[in-house]
């Protein structure tokens, strides 16, 4: 990787953790790690651009189907591929198959751009993450040789136990904090050969462990306003993404909103 590389423009292709939940704007709308990683480039380069395709919920064949083909037309520097993790996360998954997309989606996407970046995804600390690390495992092994085979660079957020602190995750345990969302910004810019503004990997610090009571508080409040919808939209096939657009569809000039 070339160090202090010039980029021109970044295409952002997902599912939610991409379209930047739960980085809250003034807005309600959301920020995240990729907005904030474009702002960053837009500030170094005149002109520019940036697009963000990614919808929350979709799986992996969804990100394929709607999203692969138009980040490749685009033809940016950058393009950011983070999808199959809402897969693992279903009941029944056919890892063949979510390995099998992916090896399609890199297969266009890799001669498209410059540089394909592929994500080794974080995972909260806590019983639901031990349900599914098995599958996630299997789909992070399977990354790193699908970016051998397409000259891609992987972030391995998975490799950092910073980002598995419970007090990176929002309240609904799936989705990072601001600050969780602004450390893997900046390990996506250390991987593209960008100068380092801080280390990402360091701890938290210490801090005085929630009481019995508050824990429980906070596993009823999760239960109530996530997961028990979150079973509803599985058991009625339905998904949060569900008629909802991309973010950002067109590769346009970036210029960052006032936090």
């Amino acid at each position: 990787m070339e160090l202090n590389a010039t980029y021109t423009s970044l295409v952002a292709v997902g599912d939610s953790f991409t379209e930047g939940m739960s980085d809250f704007l003034p807005d309600g709308t959301y920020r995240g790690w990729a907005d904030l990683l474009a702002a960053r480039l837009a500030a170094r380069t005149p002109g520019f651009q940036y697009a963000n395709l990614a919808v929350r919920g979709k799986l992996i064949g969804q990100i394929v189907a709607e999203q692969v083909d138009v980040a490749a037309a685009m033809r940016a520097d950058v393009v950011t591929l983070v999808g199959g993790l809402n897969d693992t996360l279903r009941p029944k998954v056919d890892m063949g198959r979510v390995c099998g997309l992916l090896e399609e989606a890199a297969g266009k996407l890799a001669p498209s751009c410059k540089q394909l970046v592929l994500m080794r995804s974080p995972g909260r600390n806590g019983p639901v993450m031990e349900r599914f690390r098995p599958r996630m495992e299997e789909l992070f092994e399977f990354i790193d040789g699908l970016a051998a085979r397409h000259g891609a660079l992987v972030v391995d957020l998975y490799g950092a136990p910073v980002l598995a602190d419970p007090r990176l995750w929002h309240v609904d345990r799936l989705h990072l904090t601001p600050e969780g969302h602004r450390r893997v910004a900046e390990a996506v810019w250390q991987a593209l050969g960008l100068a380092a503004e801080d280390d990402w990997r360091a701890p938290l610090a210490p801090g005085v462990l929630p009481g019995w009571a508050a824990r429980r508080g906070s596993d009823l409040r999760f239960a109530r306003e996530h997961l028990v919808p979150w079973i509803g939209r599985r058991v009625t096939g339905r998904s949060s993404g569900d008629r909802r657009p991309a973010k950002r569809p067109g590769l346009l000039p970036y210029d960052a909103p006032s936090p």
